[in-house]
């Protein structure tokens, strides 16, 4: 008898606008120790289907119609509420996405790590901070002691994500669901994090349901697959035979999407001086966190050095891809380079003119002719400010249009971009993710730049948007003559898109070159390092 037993689960939400069968007829089993993957784009169903185990969708608008969800033989979706926050974190545990939204900010780690041993094990705080800070050490937390006295945001993502793991375990369920939780983590830590529930799982006997639009990591970590979409289960079977020999037209369009392989066109460079220029750039914040009297013995300690004498050359129409592990200065060197953030010291040459030292109101002009792509566009977007008028404000601002004819112009960027003129206006949160990263391409690209930095701007996406993004951005920059600097943790998306690659660490430079060669010949233990992490699809069928 499987662990669990899932039959013809049917949730639907009844909105305003209509119902909305989010999972339609869902059947899936899990047996013990065994990992299953469930796969499909966003919006498929894959998160709703899990939480709706736990009574965890909102009611309403969210319903269960139907079905059964049987587990050790007791049907979840007709428990108690009580008995449903009895199974939560003691036989059934979740790994939520972000971290950041679900620890919470007032309690310290230790706190949120013996809350599930006192409420579910009834054991004393003295014997569950013992458990706790073993639990730390086994999911790779160093110094525990300090760490149990830590609060979130003093943690980095990677080991946010990891004291999840530890609160999910910590009471030594018998089925774990992890919803995305290496989505935003970039390739060693994703690889560590991996690593970390196989030998977890392995060790305690759990049984996994792992939820991803990444199909390199379901391939590394599920012993099952299950493939949804728009709420139904479209195939299912073992890991070897969905990435092998999938059988349905869907399967096959979420396996093509994933990056793989060079460049299509890569780039011939001319001779032309280069069209930005940074030299020993560096960007300092000060670290409040040390002592005083490290800071006597050690002054330079006083500084987060997030970019440490970086120069580098972009040549026109060249795409650089920037990558490195989160905390490397990335996304600060792309900041600094437009200005976003002040550089400690350094300079700044775009087309030929130092902008370094330009106050606001002389920055302004060059404003128009280098732009940013947001991570999270639902954050960088307006939300009360409708689609035609995110696009018009610069046209306005920079005088690239009128009020007579700044409509036709916005029109005009909605199909570049590929959105449908009909949904000028609407608001960010009508939007999906990816229609949303595509209203932020149509911002960037509206004031016609010269220079994009385009920071993360595939990272949350499912494969599918992803690859239609990427699509879209290298169309642009050809169809615009753009110049661009692309910062990822993905290595498998830079190698796709960039000319030329640089390797960040802590601040510095390590190495870069040309894509391929770098590829084929790292130079450095660390870019070696970064290579070896990215989760490869498997060419031979999976023997499990």
């Amino acid at each position: 008898m499987a662990l669990l037993e899932v039959d013809n689960l049917r949730i639907y939400f009844h909105t305003r606008n209509g119902v909305t069968r989010a999972v339609d007829g869902v059947s899936f089993a899990v047996e013990e120790g065994q990992t299953l993957g469930i796969v499909g784009e966003s919006g498929s169903g894959k998160s709703v289907a899990c939480y709706s185990l736990l009574g965890l969708i909102p009611r309403p608008p969210g319903r269960i119609e139907g079905g059964t969800a049987r587990f050790r033989g007791e049907d979840l979706l007709r428990c108690s509420e009580k008995r449903l926050g009895a199974i939560r974190g003691d036989a059934i545990a979740v790994i939520f996405q972000d971290p950041m939204t679900c620890l919470n900010p007032y309690l310290t780690i230790g706190e949120q790590l013996i809350e599930p041993l006192i409420y579910h094990r009834r054991v004393d705080r003295r014997t569950a901070k013992t458990r706790a800070l073993d639990m730390l050490r086994e999911v790779g937390i160093r110094m525990p002691d300090r760490r149990y006295h830590s609060y979130p945001h003093e943690l980095s993502g990677g080991m946010r994500q990891r004291v999840m793991i530890a609160m999910a375990l910590i009471a030594e369920p018998k089925l774990l669901i992890c919803d995305e939780p290496t989505t935003a983590l970039d390739v060693t830590i994703q690889a560590q994090i991996l690593a970390l529930i196989e030998k977890l799982q392995k060790k305690h006997g759990v049984a996994v349901i792992f939820v991803t639009h990444d199909l390199a990591v379901i391939s590394r970590i599920a012993d099952r697959v299950l493939v949804m979409n728009k709420g139904r289960v479209v195939e299912t079977g073992t890991t070897g035979e969905i990435f092998s020999r999938p059988r349905e037209a869907y399967t096959r369009k979420l396996l093509a999407a994933i990056p793989a392989g060079a460049k299509a066109a890569p780039l011939h460079r001319d001779e032309t001086p280069p069209l930005l220029t940074v030299r020993h750039l560096k960007t300092w914040f000060r670290d409040y966190s040390q002592g005083f009297i490290q800071l006597r013995r050690n002054p330079e300690a006083r500084y987060v050095k997030a970019v440490n004498d970086i120069s580098l050359d972009i040549h026109r129409h060249e795409i650089l891809g920037v990558v490195g592990e989160s905390g490397s200065g990335k996304s600060t060197l792309g900041r600094t380079i437009l200005k976003l953030v002040r550089a400690t010291s350094g300079n700044i040459c775009f087309d030929g003119t130092d902008i370094s030292a330009l106050s606001p109101r002389r920055m302004k002009p060059w404003r128009r002719r280098m732009q940013m792509i947001f991570q999270d566009p639902y954050a960088s977007l307006n939300p009360r400010m409708t689609v035609f008028e995110t696009l018009a404000e610069p046209l306005l601002l920079h005088r690239l249009a009128t009020r007579r004819n700044v409509a036709g112009k916005v029109a005009e960027l909605m199909d570049e971009v590929g959105l449908p003129r009909a949904a000028v206006r609407k608001y960010p949160h009508e939007f999906s993710g990816g229609q949303r990263q595509r209203v932020a391409v149509g911002r960037a690209v509206a004031t016609r730049p010269e220079f994009i930095v385009a920071d993360e701007p595939v990272s949350a996406l499912d494969v599918t948007i992803q690859a239609q993004i990427l699509d879209l951005i290298l169309d642009l920059v050809d169809r615009h003559d753009l110049t661009m600097m692309f910062i990822s943790h993905d290595l498998s998306v830079v190698r796709q898109i960039a000319d030329r690659v640089m390797v960040m660490n802590q601040g510095e430079l390590i190495e870069e070159g040309e894509t391929e060669a770098l590829w084929a010949s790292p130079a450095h233990e660390y870019t070696r390092g970064l290579l070896a992490a990215i989760p490869t699809i498997p060419t031979t069928p999976n023997p499990a």
